[in-house]
């Protein structure tokens, strides 16, 4: 069995070499029917085999792409295209003007895919949608846990200050001889008035402060 595997897999690598084969020496005809000789024939099928493995190659290792779908298909109409005109549909004496303009564009053309498929990025992977959240009912979804609440801390309460009674301020003392004075004023007035002087009026007629006014007018009385 290993040696029918190997013979069939032998027997498609020969078929790849003859077509290989032929479709290069197609090429370098139909270059050289378009006035392109020498060296310069025999780049072009090189050219066109190698811009379609590069093609295959990023169909292979980064899957399907418009941009590489795009360039195989060009070197593949190429290819196909030389095997074509070279089996007698064009006379390759007087190739058209057309093939000539194919020809003369082809290497510019191959330029630009094959940088292209170098250098471009791979596209990125679309994102996963996230996976839908099953609805559950309210009666059988899970309680949150309670949390313990921290233990009370005694707020202190401002105690308002006592109002405390203003200290009764002593009387001044008075001399005896200004108390003696106050009474003859005291005595003349009610003499004159028929009524006791008051703390007013023995002030202005003693001439003393208020708080002094009132200590005479307490020994008087």
């Amino acid at each position: 069995m290993g040696a029918r595997h190997g013979l069939r897999v032998d027997a498609v690598l020969v078929q790849a070499v003859i077509a290989g084969a032929l479709s290069f020496a197609h090429l370098h005809d139909l270059a050289a029917a378009a006035g392109q000789d020498g060296w310069k024939a025999w780049a072009y099928p090189v050219s066109v085999d190698l811009l379609l493995v590069a093609a295959w190659r990023r169909l292979r290792s980064e899957g399907p792409s418009r941009l590489a779908w795009c360039w195989f298909l060009i070197a593949l109409f190429a290819s196909l295209g030389a095997n074509v005109a070279t089996a007698g549909f064009l006379d390759l004496a007087n190739p058209p003007a057309l093939l000539r303009l194919g020809i003369a564009g082809w290497p510019a053309l191959a330029f630009l895919g094959g940088t292209l498929l170098a250098h471009s990025s791979a596209a990125e992977p679309e994102p996963v949608p996230p996976a839908p959240v099953p609805d559950i009912p309210n009666d059988e979804r899970p309680l949150p846990e309670a949390v313990p609440e921290p233990d009370a801390v005694p707020v202190p309460v401002p105690v308002p200050p006592t109002a405390t009674a203003p200290a009764s301020t002593p009387a001044p003392p008075v001399p005896a001889v200004l108390v003696d004075h106050a009474r003859k004023v005291a005595d003349e007035y009610r003499a004159r008035t028929g009524a006791p002087i008051d703390t007013d009026t023995l002030r202005s007629r003693l001439g003393v402060p208020p708080h002094l006014a009132d200590a005479i007018a307490a020994q008087l009385a």
